[in-house]
Order: C-alpha cells, then sequence, then structure tokens
C-alpha cells in the first residue's frame, strides 16, 4: 500500500546507531552471511580525515549493500547519513532505518526534498553522506553501472556557496569505495545444484556439457521465452547482445505506453524504470494493471546489465551466480533471492578527492567540470574493484 508521506527525513539517534553498530559484526554473519573485510590502512586513512566533510560513493551490486555499508561505517568508527530508496520506508522498519540515519529519495522523478535534505547535510561540519551513484542495484559484482551527476554535482554546489562566505573554504572529501562479495568456500556443488533447477524448472532435459554451456543452454531458453511472451519474432540475424537490446526496448516502451508516458529515447533505461515505479509508488499512475507492471520493470531492471561474455570474460563462482541468480529472479519470480553461502565483503577504498581545488573550474563550466569528476570517481571504483579480482587469491 502507497504511503501518504513524500519524504522521510533522517532522525539519527547516535547512542541508538553506535548500539547497533556495536552488534553488526555478530549479527550480519547471522542474518544476512556475510562479513566486513576492510585494510587497517583504509580505516586510517579515513580517520585522518575526521574534520572534513566526506562524501562516501559506493558501488551497489547486490540487494545486501546498505546492511555491508552499515558494517563499514561501524569499521571506521564513524555515524553515516544515506540515501535510500522511498519504498524502503514502511511501518516499524522505515522508522528503525531512519533512526540509523538514513532518509529517503524518490527515483526517476525530481524528488526537491531529498535533494534539499542532502544539500542541507553537506553544509554541516563533519558531515558523513553516503550515496550510491549508480542508482539502484546493478546485480554485478564484479562490474561498475554509469554513474549519476547529482552524486558530484550536489556536494560542488554545497564548495561554491561555501566559497561565498568570509574566511578560508572548508575541505569536502569525496571518496570512491569499491564493494566485491567473495563466496567463502568452493562453489561448484552450489553452482551445479541451481543449473540442475533452473533445468528442471525450463523442462531442460539435455544437459551434456560443461556447466558454461548448460548456463548458456538455461539463458536462451530464457531468452526465447521472454521473447516469445512479448510477441517478438525470432530473428536469427541478431547475436545474444542485440537480442537483449531489443527486448529491453520493446518492453520499457510497452510499460511507458501503458502509463500515457514518453521518454526521450536517449534516457538510460534504469532512468526510465525508476519514473515508473516512482508513479507507481505514489499511485499517480494512470492503469488498472499496477501490478504486472511494477513486476515488468523489476524484469527489466534484473536484466538491464545482462550481457554475453559478462561469466567468459572471468569465469569466478561469483560471476556464474551472478548470472544465475538473476535467471532465478525471472524464472521463480522472485524479487530478492537469498545468499547462495557465507561471503565476506571486500571494501577497497580509493583516494579522496578534495572539491575545493575543483570549486573555480565549477564556477567556469558547471557541466564539464561534473562529467569529469563523476567519470574519473567511476574509473576509480572499477579499477579497485578490478584489483580486488585479480588479488582472488591472496583475499
Amino acid at each position: 500500500m502507497t504511503s501518504s508521506v513524500d519524504f522521510f527525513p533522517p532522525q539519527q539517534q547516535p547512542l541508538l546507531t553506535r548500539f547497533v553498530q556495536s552488534t553488526c559484526f555478530f549479527l550480519m554473519p547471522q542474518l544476512y552471511r556475510f562479513q566486513v573485510s576492510v585494510s587497517d590502512e583504509d580505516v586510517a586513512q579515513l580517520r585522518s580525515l575526521d574534520d572534513a566533510r566526506l562524501v562516501y560513493l559506493f558501488n551497489h551490486p547486490t540487494m545486501e549493500d546498505g546492511i555491508a555499508v552499515f558494517g563499514f561505517s561501524a569499521r571506521v568508527g564513524q555515524l553515516f547519513n544515506y540515501i535510500v530508496a522511498r519504498e524502503s520506508f514502511k511501518g516499524l522498519l522505515g522508522k528503525f532505518i531512519q533512526a540509523l540515519g538514513c532518509y529517503s529519495i524518490r527515483r526517476g522523478v525530481g524528488d526537491r526534498a531529498s535533494i534539499a535534505e542532502t544539500l542541507k547535510l553537506l553544509k554541516a561540519p563533519k558531515c558523513r553522506v553516503v550515496i550510491f551513484p549508480e542508482g539502484g542495484c546493478s546485480y554485478q559484482n564484479d562490474v561498475v553501472q554509469p554513474f549519476r551527476s547529482g552524486a558530484i554535482q550536489m556536494p560542488l554546489q554545497v564548495m561554491a556557496q561555501l566559497a561565498k562566505k568570509a574566511g578560508p573554504l572548508p575541505d569536502l572529501y569525496v571518496v570512491p569505495v569499491s564493494l566485491k562479495y567473495r563466496y567463502t568456500k568452493p562453489m561448484g556443488r552450489v553452482i551445479e545444484r541451481t543449473l540442475a533447477g533452473l533445468e528442471q524448472a525450463l523442462g531442460i532435459t539435455e544437459t551434456a556439457g560443461d556447466k558454461y554451456e548448460r548456463l548458456i543452454a538455461i539463458a536462451t531458453r530464457v531468452l526465447t521465452r521472454i521473447e516469445t511472451e512479448y510477441g517478438l519474432s525470432t530473428a536469427p540475424d541478431l547475436d545474444w547482445n542485440q537480442r537483449i537490446d531489443r527486448l529491453r526496448q520493446h518492453v520499457i516502451d510497452r510499460c511507458e505506453k501503458e502509463l500515457g508516458l514518453c521518454s526521450p529515447p536517449q534516457n538510460p533505461l534504469r532512468e526510465r524504470v525508476y519514473k515508473i515505479q516512482a508513479l507507481l509508488d505514489a499511485g499517480e499512475a494512470q492503469t488498472d494493471n499496477s501490478e504486472a507492471v511494477y513486476w515488468t520493470t523489476v524484469r527489466l531492471l534484473n536484466f538491464e546489465a545482462i550481457y554475453d561474455g559478462y561469466v567468459a570474460e572471468h569465469p569466478t563462482p561469483e560471476r556464474f551466480l551472478d548470472t544465475l541468480m538473476r535467471l532465478e529472479r525471472e524464472v521463480y519470480e522472485i524479487e530478492h533471492i537469498k545468499p547462495k553461502a557465507d561471503r565476506r565483503a571486500y571494501f577497497k577504498v580509493g583516494q579522496p578527492v578534495n572539491l575545493k581545488a575543483y570549486v573555480a573550474d565549477f564556477r567556469k563550466d558547471k557541466t564539464g567540470t561534473v562529467e569529469q569528476l563523476t567519470q574519473a570517481l567511476r574509473t576509480e571504483v572499477q579499477t579497485n574493484l578490478n584489483h580486488l579480482a585479480a588479488a582472488r587469491q591472496s583475499l
């Protein structure tokens, strides 16, 4: 049921937050099946910036990342404010996460209240704001999706305003942080069990070949089934990626037509999906088929980052199960698949960027400066994610 409240502000209770931080290292393995790992060097680097404003930018590979980042806050000994999707603020859980410093955002629409809250927090000395600049969960453990520019534009806007005041300009650091999960035990049997379950659900009786060939067979059956569902003819001249792109475009166009929307075709699919979900969540969509449209948008996000070669280029258990779990969401119609086994969440802190050095550039060229920094920070997160992947044996 849709809430009548448009915005949920942070109502952080420091004593409660500190208490929950003190228990999270025990509770996370029990409730969410992972532990947090942050190097002493990274912790020391962040603590050396205690007097500055900090904006943390994390990649967003799973639905459990908010819990992992809370564990990260406990490890570095700081209290964070978190921008969280509005649909998470329901009932007692919503009040609880507000007490831990979370506040809401309506993704896909211009949420002025959320933007205003972020700007207010950034003006406060020693603020600690967490943003997932990909805009939502990517479901990919190794690949960073494009960053939204607002994650950089808002802190730069605050710095430009602070520069107009008398006195020295304070420090405001944007800190790129890479998050990668690693299973802590061999996953061969889990992969085999997951493959077998999907094959049975899809009626695949021929299971010859290695695990990767079976994965391709399952994915092909799922893609063909969805194409048939949406009335798309077979296209033997199209490769796998072209078929997926055609399907995505067809489905998002169909959803927007159902709601009477018209989005510029150059808008990213993710932004178009979030706009639809925001309208549905607020009860503003004029359709008698809201539940079906919502599930369609979930399917779109599930397949938004899929491409041919993701597993083949680096066939780790994590990439294999990334893809299998996406297929399970589709086949079993489950929005959130539970973790397959115990994991460790590794964090790697990148080089903090002091936005004080970019205020003059921002005044001269707002768009160019924001685009340059946004791309540089995304590259930093991806580079450190690659390092974490390459260091698998030492991890």
